[in-house]
């Protein structure tokens, strides 16, 4: 019997219009009358997440950015699990070292260096969402959302290194030319030592503590319920996903996830397009799965 449901958001609980379609939220409730809790398990802030399950109606605790916070329904910080600045020094060294954009996640919110580029990346991502086809239609809807987020601008990251008072918890660095240059910048940061290199797309790397993994988070909530991994049920796409699709007893690979992601999952449902966290949430409760 599962207990408890946790989704990623991004090409899993949210559509191609990077909204909650009316089936997830639905199914989740549903699930809710039935005393199964759910938790979003996400790499995005949790100033980021949030608004976006508040506006269907679905109060739920929160793994941010990819496990490094852990919040309560009431947005309280439960866990956090951040980068020493010694590495992060290394880290930012060498994505600028390769000409990458990257953004960092901090315990004050996200931080970009470029507004123009963080314009250019969102536009991107929503061209592959298939949100539109047009990369200049594209960046502007991505200029209109960027309004709405809390992002903070800076001349330079080394204010963020030079600041005590600022923790940082995630880096995630971006690459028009994907895999083929993300993949050697990800052996090269693995030689760091004690980092956890995932991704949300194909054109991104994220790069965490590597005690800041979604499935480890999961376990940890589980069990501050008393709630068994064998009760617990996990949905998801990318590679950020894996660790708790591994934790998790009953796991479901969106029909959009990648590969790898699909090898890892217990079930298949359907894409984020065709509410596949609806259908999965569905198909557990009438067949009972465990």
């Amino acid at each position: 019997m599962i207990s408890l449901i946790a989704s990623d958001m991004d090409g899993t609980l949210l559509n191609e219009k990077m909204t909650v379609p009316p089936e997830n939220a639905a199914a989740i409730k549903k699930a809710a009358q039935r005393g199964i809790k759910f938790i979003v398990a996400t790499g995005r802030s949790y100033g980021e997440a949030k608004p976006l399950i508040e506006s269907v109606g679905i109060e739920a605790p929160i793994i941010a950015m990819n496990g490094a916070q852990v919040f309560d329904e009431q947005g309280k910080v439960i866990s956090t699990v951040s980068i020493n600045k010694t590495v992060i020094r290394k880290i930012f060294h060498l994505l600028k070292s390769k000409g990458l954009y990257f953004e960092v996640m901090t315990n004050q919110g996200t931080v970009s260096d470029s507004k123009m580029r963080r314009i250019q990346n969102v536009a991107s991502l929503l061209v592959d969402l298939q949100t539109t086809d047009s990369f200049k239609i594209a960046v502007s809807l991505a200029s209109a959302r960027l309004e709405l987020m809390n992002i903070t601008y800076v001349d330079s990251y080394e204010k963020l290194l030079d600041d005590p008072k600022v923790t940082i918890l995630k880096v995630i660095a971006f690459s028009a030319e994907k895999q083929k240059v993300l993949q050697p910048v990800t052996k090269e940061l693995m030689t760091l030592g004690n980092l956890a290199i995932t991704a949300s797309s194909a054109s991104n790397i994220e790069i965490n503590h590597s005690n800041a993994q979604k499935g480890v988070a999961l376990e940890t909530y589980a069990k501050s319920l008393n709630i068994p991994m064998t009760q617990v049920m996990s949905i998801g796409d990318n590679l950020n996903d894996a660790s708790m699709l591994e934790a998790a007893s009953v796991s479901f690979a969106m029909g959009n996830a990648t590969e790898e992601i699909k090898e890892v999952a217990r079930y298949l449902t359907d894409t984020n397009v065709n509410h596949g966290v609806g259908k999965a949430i569905e198909r557990a409760i009438t067949e009972n799965l465990s």
